[in-house]
């Protein structure tokens, strides 16, 4: 189940990909990056009990509402996404070969070989971004 959330949100932001007109460098490693990030949230995910909608009486004396699974609510995207783009400010972008870059991790800013404040630059890029991928699922 676990898998066809992140597959459905992976698929989101392929789309927008598409619609979103953005000047980030390597669309396609850029929102592998971010699906990255998504996936690993749902890997750290905790389980969670269903959600118990059932808030008011009726006549009887019987609650009333529905028990939404949390796998399939609205709630656990909304908790995936919070914070996603805050995430992604620990990525930069690295350039393999002349044709070729790729959205890494860094663990260490301090550790980083390659030019700071180019890498800091990119990793703005890439939370601005995220930002406007994920803008619509937010409003």
């Amino acid at each position: 189940m676990a898998e066809s959330v992140a597959v459905w949100l992976i698929t989101i932001f392929a789309i927008l990909t598409f619609t979103v007109v953005s000047a980030v460098e390597d669309k396609c490693a850029a929102c592998y990056a971010v699906a990255d990030e998504l996936e690993l949230g749902l890997s750290n995910e905790k389980p969670r009990n269903h959600l118990d909608m059932r808030n008011r009486l009726n006549s009887k004396g019987q609650r009333e509402g529905k028990v939404i699974d949390y796998r399939v609510s609205e709630l656990r995207v909304v908790e995936l996404m919070d914070g996603l783009c805050e995430k992604m400010q620990d990525y930069t972008l690295q350039k393999m070969d002349s044709t070729r870059s790729l959205w890494v991790k860094v663990d260490n800013w301090d550790n980083l070989t390659a030019n700071k404040q180019e890498a800091r630059a990119y990793s703005n890029e890439i939370t601005s971004y995220c930002g406007r991928l994920s803008k619509p699922m937010r409003s």
